[in-house]
């Protein structure tokens, strides 16, 4: 047996408990194999518990413990770290919570938070860097730790109530969807409500980067003289909370 089939055999084994990958890997009982296994799993779990302290909070142990094995069991790390283990778990609580939007929603915010925190390095833009842009053509760079999505419930405020230690409110839908953001601003991940069309905005940037474009939309959806205004006002805000990392002429 190769070196790479005994790792396949291996992995197999502390995914799945592969008894035909036991009987290669030559194992006289399995016992022996499983001491390997239950440290895979215990260091999957204590992961996705230090990750996701507040979810564990809200939902209780044994909900949790439940849905950790579940998503264990279906999604075997996918990175040389384990840092990124826990990037999938909040669409493990969708499945197992279809009908508590709150829980993978807050789930999400735990993650992204994560992620933020160790994504790459990127040095604001300066407003004066902006002096001689020339805004036809120009193209924004967004921080490399944004990231994005569209909530429907007060997830926000039960992740602040928990943080804070304070007794936090029902789960409840939102009156309509808003956007949340997050990135890191120096040494610290940061969390905002947005509306949907600032999310949508930001989205363009990512995606395209045309702030050509970005204006059209904008006038598109508001009017010339609030879509103008709306521009230069997300402008400014970006700046001042460093989303903006840098600019070319397309």
């Amino acid at each position: 047996m190769s070196l790479a089939d005994m790792q396949r055999d291996f992995q197999a084994w502390l995914v799945s408990a592969s008894h035909i990958a036991a009987v290669r890997l030559g194992a006289t009982t399995i016992a022996g194999l499983e001491v390997y296994q239950n440290n895979y799993r215990a260091q999957l779990m204590g992961c996705l518990e230090a990750a996701f302290p507040q979810v564990r909070a809200w939902i209780g142990e044994d909900a949790f413990l439940s849905a950790a094995v579940a998503h264990i069991d279906n999604h075997p790390p996918h990175a040389w770290t384990l840092d990124a283990y826990p990037e999938g778990f909040h669409q493990t609580l969708l499945e197992v919570f279809p009908d508590n939007p709150d829980v993978h929603e807050l789930a999400w915010i735990e993650s992204a938070l994560n992620e933020s925190f160790v994504a790459a390095d990127a040095e604001p833009l300066t407003v004066e860097a902006l002096a001689t842009v020339d805004w036809d053509n120009a193209r924004l760079h967004l921080t490399p730790s944004l990231l994005t999505c569209v909530i429907t419930t007060n997830a926000e405020d039960i992740w602040s109530a928990l943080q804070d230690g304070t007794q936090p409110p029902e789960g409840q839908m939102l009156a309509q969807p808003h956007g949340l953001i997050v990135w890191r601003r120096q040494l610290m991940s940061r969390l905002k409500q947005v509306d949907a069309l600032e999310r949508e905005a930001l989205v363009h940037l990512q995606q395209n980067g045309s702030f050509a474009e970005l204006c059209d939309l904008l006038v598109e959806r508001l009017g010339d003289d609030e879509g103008v205004a709306r521009i230069g006002a997300l402008l400014a805000n970006w700046l001042s909370s460093e989303l903006i990392t840098g600019v070319e002429q397309a």
